[in-house]
């Protein structure tokens, strides 16, 4: 006959399961499906430079660092090659290397980087402006400049982080190019086109490459809640898409613990982009 302990307590009916509920991480924010889609773009990338621009793009880069790409190399954002991966905003204790500007624009030139920038226009071609906007001669609005754009898009790779997807951003010809898309490497010949690689874009309404005819812009998955519709809404030239859309995969609970208690314990994404 089977004893029974009397000390033993009994749980109440579905404390188990509550208590897994309670362990459970809360659904993905909109931020955090940026922060993702933009950490796939150095998916095994290997032993290479990221540069990510904007706090989505920082948060990713060390996340991708953390999960499916270890051996990327990351910068604290001035001359140090850092070996551990911080919180945003934190010091970062491990120095691996020193990488001042004129050692970083040797790593460019040599294409051992992947640079996600920003941009305040880009078109279908994926010519970026971050200089100014309207006429040159007379701009309207002054941007940052060139920069190192042109450089970056023909000797690296290259992807764009956009947190405000609209017809202002994404427009059919850019005043100024900064940033060479494929149309634009085209027509200035082979010394252009050689290294050229525009690999995604993402915004806060989903993910896009240059897979469509002649390298043209194409929508290939939706942040989830976003239609079809409201992309083309968004965007000022006619948008491709890769047949039916799928939805921006979704995050694992390793990579949301990663993201909300080791890299960006404070939210900073939240600020970026509105869920």
């Amino acid at each position: 006959m089977k004893q029974t302990d009397p000390t033993a307590t009994t749980a109440a009916p579905g404390a188990s399961a509550a208590s897994e509920e309670a362990t459970a991480p809360s659904a993905a924010t909109r931020s955090e499906y940026c922060v993702i889609a933009c950490a796939e773009a150095w998916r095994d990338a290997g032993e290479i430079l990221a540069s990510p621009m904007g706090t989505v793009p920082v948060i990713a880069a060390r996340l991708a660092k953390l999960t499916f790409s270890p051996d990327l190399l990351l910068t604290d954002g001035e001359a140090l090659l850092i070996g551990d991966v911080p919180a945003v905003g934190a010091p970062s204790a491990v120095t691996e290397g020193w990488l001042p500007y004129r050692r970083h624009l040797t790593m460019a030139m040599g294409g051992r980087r992947h640079v996600m920038m920003g941009a305040s226009q880009i078109d279908r071609f994926g010519n970026q402006n971050i200089s100014c906007i309207g006429d040159w001669e007379r701009p309207k609005r002054q941007l940052l400049g060139v920069r190192g754009a042109p450089v970056n898009t023909l000797n690296n790779p290259v992807s764009y982080w956009i947190p405000r997807h609209s017809t202002r951003v994404f427009v059919e010809k850019v005043d100024m190019i900064s940033g060479v898309g494929y149309d634009s490497a085209a027509a200035a010949g082979p010394s252009a086109t050689r290294f050229h690689d525009l690999r995604r874009v993402v915004s806060d309404l989903g993910v896009f490459d240059f897979g469509a005819a002649d390298h043209a812009m194409r929508l290939v998955s939706l942040h989830p809640g976003v239609t079809v519709d409201q992309v083309r809404e968004a965007t000022g030239f006619t948008l491709a898409t890769a047949g039916e859309v799928p939805c921006t995969r979704e995050p694992t609970a390793e990579e949301l613990r990663l993201i909300r208690e080791v890299v960006d314990p404070r939210g900073l994404r939240e600020r970026e982009v509105r869920s």
